[in-house]
This record gives structure tokens, C-alpha cells and sequence, in this order.
């Protein structure tokens, strides 16, 4: 790593110091909190159900304008016997984006600073939610058709999604495989400092691509250990296949390159003030390179001074 590099790692362990009171939700002594919100019909009911369970206080439709004053109510005595505190937040308020913004930038004036856990879905997925259930989407009330009114919430949203500390993609889960990404994404975002929190997922490009990333890396042309009959059985979380896959040529010379892009790409995020970055790495399966090299690079961004957070999509399935 540059000179220059393992400065700005200096530094950016020395912000992080400096600023550990404000790495809990609340500062040092407040209850954790989360803002649970997204798309209508991604699982925010489930998601509050998973909090209620955990121990939280849940209040679900609040007015945004209202957040600031409930949230604060977590640095007293009211709330002690609660574990945290989750607040489920949509489109079923007017100008709740706006509103949202301005009482977020209030809570961090009090110093408070709940976590953001964004919810969504494909359009298919929703289309298909709605047609079962047969409840109105919010926005179907000012006359718009349902394709019309999730269109229109998703650009609604935009700006907030890229706010969020995490984001959950629920396409794909049932209620219950939904409730125990939670309890496992919740554990992480609590976890999680001031610092760009970086998500890395390791995926198999024949299950599809993660619609949450940022960034996607292919590394199907890695030679691939499948084809090796010692290796197939095992995952990238084993030595034998981490060896053949970043030991030599090309692997070796790629994860060189590979992390020197991303610490320089990483730094250039930080100072724009990005909040969230969620990294893709596939290969053909998910199983053996791309799981790998996923864990390769969370090792090497740890030493560098970041906390990612580290998911295997597909690794069981490949």
C-alpha cells in the first residue's frame, strides 16, 4: 500500500476515535434505534414484527415530523425497559421524503442518530404482493394505476435509499427466510461506526445479480476450481480453494490490483460523503472464487481501517 494510502488510513482511524460517542445509535448512553422504511409491500410489517420480538418499542405510520421527539424519549427513563426503539416510515404521509430529511438532520443536531434499514423489492415481486393481498398501494389514492404508483414510490424514495445504512432486497424471501435476514442484517447494523459502511456479497451470476449493489466485479475469468474433483466439494471459505484461486497468476496479480482499486476508490467515496456502499463479486456459481476473494477483501479493507460487513448470497447453492 502507498505511502500516501496508509495516511489517509491513519487519519481516517484517528476521525474514527475522536468521534466514538457517536458510533452508538443515540451517542454513549441512548438506546439503539432503526427507521424502518422503503417500498410499500417490501416487508416493513414483518420487519417491525422482528424488532417487537427482539425487545423493541415499535410505532409503525409515524408522521416524520414526530420522529425527533420519540426517538429522544430513548435518553430517559420512559423507554428503559425496552431494548431499543423501531420506527416504521413511508409514503403514506405527503411530502414524507422532504419531511423524513428534515427531521433526520434534527435528531443530529439532539446528537441522535438512528440507524436507516431500507426495504425493497422488484416490481414483479410487488405487483404479484399486492394482487394477493388486495390492499391499495398509498399512492393509488391519487389516481394513479398500481405499475404507476410503485414506479413513482421507488423515484420518490431514491434519495433516501441512498441514506440508508443497509439495504435489504426481500424478492426472494418468504416471511419466515425475510424475518431471519433481519434478526442477521440487524446484528450488523448495529454494529456498524460513522464510517463509509461498506456491504461486500459474494454471488453466483446463474442465480442472478444482488439489485441492491453499487459496484459489480465478474471474476468468472479466474480459473475456476470447480474443475479440479479435490476442489469442487469445498467453498472459497476453505484454504485449499483461497490457495488456487489467490496464490498465483492471475488471481494473485488481480486481488494486488483489485485492492489497491478499492482502497483509492473507498477514500474518493468517504470525501464526497457517500454513506453506503454495497460491492458485488460473482463468479458463475457463487461457491469457490468469488467467496474467496470476497473474504480476501474484507481482511484487507479491516486492515486498512473500514468495518465491512461480509454476505455469501449463493456460496451453499454453487
Amino acid at each position: 500500500m502507498s505511502s500516501d494510502a496508509g495516511t489517509a488510513d491513519k487519519n481516517r482511524q484517528g476521525t474514527t476515535a475522536a468521534g466514538s460517542a457517536m458510533s452508538a445509535p443515540f451517542g454513549a448512553t441512548g438506546l439503539p434505534a432503526v427507521i424502518v422504511t422503503g417500498l410499500s409491500g417490501s416487508g416493513k410489517s414483518t420487519a417491525l414484527s422482528v424488532f417487537e420480538d427482539l425487545g423493541f418499542l415499535t410505532v409503525d405510520g409515524l408522521p416524520a415530523e414526530l420522529a425527533p421527539q420519540l426517538v429522544a424519549m430513548a435518553e430517559g427513563e420512559e423507554l428503559s425497559h425496552y431494548k431499543g426503539i423501531a420506527l416504521g416510515m413511508d409514503l403514506r404521509q405527503k411530502s414524507f421524503s422532504h419531511e423524513y430529511e428534515q427531521a433526520l438532520g434534527q435528531m443530529q443536531k439532539q446528537g441522535l442518530t438512528p440507524r436507516i434499514l431500507f426495504l425493497e423489492a422488484s416490481s414483479d415481486i410487488l405487483l404479484k404482493r399486492y394482487a394477493t393481498t388486495r390492499r391499495p398501494h398509498p399512492l393509488e389514492k391519487e389516481g394513479l394505476g398500481l405499475e404507476q404508483a410503485l414506479e413513482q414510490e421507488r423515484e420518490s424514495l431514491k434519495r433516501l435509499r441512498k441514506l440508508a445504512d443497509l439495504v435489504i432486497d426481500t424478492s426472494s424471501h418468504s416471511i419466515h427466510d425475510l424475518r431471519r435476514a433481519i434478526q442477521d442484517k440487524w446484528k450488523q447494523l448495529s454494529s456498524l461506526d460513522k464510517n463509509l459502511r461498506i456491504h461486500l456479497i459474494s454471488f453466483g451470476f446463474k442465480y442472478g445479480t444482488p439489485s441492491e449493489a453499487d459496484m459489480v466485479f465478474d471474476l468468472r475469468f479466474l480459473p475456476n476450481p470447480y474443475f479440479d474433483p479435490q476442489l469442487r466439494p469445498m467453498s472459497g471459505l476453505d484454504a485449499p480453494v483461497a490457495a488456487f484461486v489467490l496464490d498465483r497468476d492471475p488471481g494473485k496479480e488481480f486481488f494486488s490490483r483489485f485492492q489497491d482499486f478499492m482502497v483509492y476508490i473507498l477514500q474518493q467515496y468517504e470525501q464526497e460523503g457517500r454513506y453506503r456502499l454495497t460491492v458485488a463479486i460473482g463468479c458463475t456459481g457463487g461457491r469457490h472464487r468469488s467467496v474467496a476473494v470476497a473474504e480476501a477483501m474484507a481482511q484487507a479493507l479491516r486492515v486498512s481501517g473500514y468495518s465491512p460487513t461480509l454476505e455469501h448470497r449463493h456460496y451453499k447453492l454453487g
